[in-house]
């Protein structure tokens, strides 16, 4: 129907149209558009009374989806949404920080199994989250971002904080919806949550223009014709202003179906699986490099495999801090020695050298829902033996129910456990050596380890500090290990952030989050006044420290005027290293979030790493 949603061009078009036809033709097209505008609002029953808002809408269905969090950076357009979230009972955590927001639905989703949700309002809102929206996708974390945008008829016409958000997001997320009418929203919202977790799981956008959330009686005062001009013009200029007014709310309210639809999940097929089978089976020397996409645990496949694992990403803590196949040290040389390798959701990128450090004489397995993912530099370096488009952790599960009895030889998994024993003996031993000034980092992070408690969550953002932590630090369990997040997620009983000092710049406002939601936080910072990752490298290479210089700064006083508790833990402390982290433990139980400012010297630990 004409008169349905059409542009402004399209309006001026018609203006112009009507400026050149006889008066009677324009008083018979104009009749005949009310005709049709009025049929249609007859058609769809628009309620002018009712005081329920799109917000609403967007509620509803997040509560279907088993929602329980929405980040939130607040702000006006985005306001319904919030309240309604509140109303329903899902808690609103806000942020000091749009990316932050971004960040800690992103690790609800990979904690939860369900999609993080965060919310942020138009323009710059939205802008600064691309970095933890780009992060989500990297890590193919189900996330669905919803932000607010200028009116529609007012998008592209200078409004405030109008842009253009669909193509900054498009290539950064699985799925980008525009909301134009309020009977959109619980479709489009449905749609785009089971597009976040089909196939290759990852972030989807959709941008509520600020008339669809807020109710009939406050867009029609907002957004309707105050002053029309006079004439033909004014009343062409009202009815198109109230005809987009009607449909805009047309059909708002009827009933509709808010429950989740079906997820699409890649699985490996029967003859991919035997095999499988028959490969490992042949294997005397197996290994399994595990990924992030294996977040449901099949420990038990695992353990029936026998297979020694080495776990990385989100996978990392899923067989516990003892288990006798899972190996942490020399991978390198166990892949060497390898002759058969299942990438389990493991990407040969620069982790893996882009593939080279896989040997040619070993058989490949790699299963990945994602199929650029699955053959990444596959052209260049390696070669798959078999290559399953599908989900690794029941790929994993499948095979451990049809190798029933058969397990890889025991010998071969102690040799490499006994690797680890030597290369963790050795850290022991450079743990006690004297720094130049202040504390030696891994001893500092070896104290941590040891007092950990066994429900903690380790949650890791920085260079130097957190390079070393990863060889340190034992995620007690499944889905207890997340790098380079800003923020983790909520209502745990105890989560430890390791940040290097130039990381904690980013974000070290959020302790004024951690206090007012009471969130048990301990952030441990390595401060060694720079950005070591960068000037390891820099120095010799190029001569200069210049941008990597940093201060002692008092970090642990920013705690203390944020609400939270700060200390100050240098050489002087050493010997009280570890009454003070109980201390820590102690205020986190009691709801302060918790940082201890821990002065660090270098050492030669990493030597040899590099960041590019």
């Amino acid at each position: 129907l004409w008169p349905l949603d059409f542009s402004m061009e399209t309006f001026e078009s018609v203006c112009t149209l009507l400026g050149c036809v006889s008066g009677i033709a324009a008083s018979g097209l104009l009749f005949a558009a009310y005709r049709l505008g009025l049929l249609y609002m007859l058609f769809h029953k628009t309620e002018t009374k009712s005081p329920r808002h799109g917000g609403e809408s967007v509620a509803e269905v997040l509560r279907s989806h088993g929602i329980k969090y929405v980040f939130t950076l607040v702000g006006g357009h985005i306001s319904p949404i919030l309240v309604a979230c509140e109303k329903m009972g899902i808690r609103i955590v806000d942020t000091r920080h749009e990316a932050t927001a971004v960040f800690a639905a992103d690790a609800v989703a990979r904690l939860s199994g369900t999609v993080g949700v965060a919310a942020v309002t138009a323009g710059p809102g939205l802008t600064n989250t691309v970095t933890a929206v780009k992060n989500a996708q990297m890590a193919e974390s189900p996330l669905l971002l919803i932000g607010g945008a200028a009116g529609t008829l007012l998008q592209g016409r200078g409004a405030l904080q109008d842009i253009d958000q669909m193509s900054l997001f498009k290539p950064l997320c699985k799925f980008c919806a525009s909301v134009r009418t309020v009977r959109e929203i619980v479709p489009t919202v449905r749609k785009a949550l089971a597009i976040a977790q089909s196939a290759t799981p990852g972030p989807v956008f959709i941008e509520f223009p600020i008339d669809t959330l807020y109710p009939y009686h406050i867009v029609s005062k907002e957004f309707g014709v105050k002053n029309p001009p006079k004439g033909l013009m004014g009343k062409f200029v009202s009815w198109y202003m109230n005809n987009h007014l009607m449909n805009l709310f047309a059909g708002a309210w009827e009933p509709r179906d808010v429950s989740p639809l079906p997820v699409n999940i890649p699985q490996a097929t029967d003859v991919q699986v035997q095999k499988c089978i028959e490969l490992v089976s042949r294997a005397k020397k197996p290994v399994i490099l595990l990924g992030s996409q294996v977040t449901l645990p099949p420990i038990k496949a695992l353990e029936d495999l026998g297979i020694p694992c080495f776990l990385g990403g989100m996978s990392r803590g899923m067989l516990g801090k003892d288990s006798p196949i899972h190996i942490r040290q020399n991978r390198r040389d166990a892949l060497k020695e390898a002759d058969l390798v299942i990438l389990a959701g493991t990407v040969c990128d620069f982790r893996l050298s882009y593939g080279r450090v896989l040997s040619r004489r070993s058989k490949i397995i790699a299963v990945n829902r994602d199929k650029t993912q699955l053959l990444k530099n596959s052209d260049m370096f390696w070669k798959p033996t078999v290559a399953i488009q599908g989900d690794a952790g029941s790929f994993l599960v499948n095979l451990s129910k049809g190798l029933k009895g058969h397990r890889c030889p025991e010998e071969w998994p102690q040799n490499l456990k006994s690797g680890d024993a030597t290369k963790e003996k050795n850290n022991r031993v450079k743990a006690e050596e004297k720094t130049d000034r202040h504390l030696n980092p891994i001893k500092v992070l070896h104290c941590v380890d040891e007092l950990m408690s066994e429900d903690s969550i380790i949650v890791a953002d920085g260079g130097d500090f957190v390079g070393t932590a990863a060889y340190i630090l034992r995620p007690r369990g499944p889905l207890r290990c997340h790098v380079n997040l800003d923020k983790t997620s909520f209502m745990c009983l105890q989560v430890w952030i390791i940040y290097g000092d130039g990381s904690l710049g980013y974000s070290v406002a959020e302790i004024d989050t951690f206090t007012r939601h009471k969130t048990p936080v301990i952030a441990v910072v390595g401060n060694d006044a720079c950005w070591s990752q960068i000037s390891r490298e820099q120095v010799p290479m190029l001569g200069s420290n210049v941008a990597c210089g940093l201060e002692f700064s008092d970090y642990h006083v920013v705690a203390d005027g944020y609400g939270g508790k700060g200390y100050l833990i240098n050489r002087d402390d050493e010997e009280k290293l570890s009454e003070i982290i109980k201390r820590a433990q102690k205020d986190c139980q009691e709801g302060k979030a918790t940082l201890l400012n821990v002065l660090i010297g270098k050492t030669n630990f990493r030597e040899g790493s590099i960041s590019v």
